[in-house]
């Protein structure tokens, strides 16, 4: 006989229980990915896409000293841009993406990143994951980041379902406090 879901209150303190065992296995968690501003969070987390956070590190390094602004992004030589960020792995791709993004950023936001995932997933090459990820650790703002990683936790810890990704993070979000630490991404 199959087991009755448990209630929406088993499952926020589960998810507490969960959220506070791991902030004390890992007080110190944080981003790997190295930034000082929004757009830079948002740079390197395109870059990332098939590479390690270690080299898009290394590679951010001399982008960011290079390009400051969007405009800096939106005005950039492509072929200068593709040299500098061709060890993240499929460069043109990325360059065309930076540079799109760039003039978008100017074009709709003044050149500012916005701090609204409507917004942010309107942009090239952002997608809901790293909307969150640049709400979260750039602006503060609690949210779950779901990635095929944390899918595969929340099977572990919840049980096996096949729901996308935005259902995944709406459920998760609704199961964890405001204010969990480190785990929602609150910068």
């Amino acid at each position: 006989m199959a087991k009755d879901a448990p209630s929406r209150t088993a499952l926020v303190r589960r998810a507490r229980r969960i959220n506070r065992e791991l902030a004390r296995l890992y007080p110190d968690a944080r981003i790997e990915l190295n930034f000082t501003s929004p757009l830079e969070l948002l740079v390197a987390a395109i870059l990332s896409a098939q590479t390690t956070d270690r080299k898009v590190n290394e590679v951010t390094r001399v982008l960011f000293s290079r390009y400051h602004t969007a405009a800096d992004y939106a005005a950039a030589h492509r072929a200068e841009l593709e040299k500098v960020i061709e060890p993240t792995g499929y460069f043109r791709a990325k360059a065309k993406t930076l540079i799109s993004l760039g003039e978008a950023l100017c074009d709709r936001f003044g050149g500012e990143v916005p701090n609204a995932v409507e917004e942010l997933v309107a942009l090239p090459g952002v997608g809901r994951k790293t909307a969150n990820m640049v709400l979260g650790d750039a602006f503060g703002k609690p949210r779950i980041v779901v990635d095929t990683h944390f899918a595969r936790l929340r099977d572990v810890f919840a049980g096996p379902r096949r729901p996308t990704r935005t259902r995944s993070s709406k459920r998760s979000r609704r199961s964890c406090p405001s204010k969990s630490g480190p785990w929602l991404r609150t910068g």
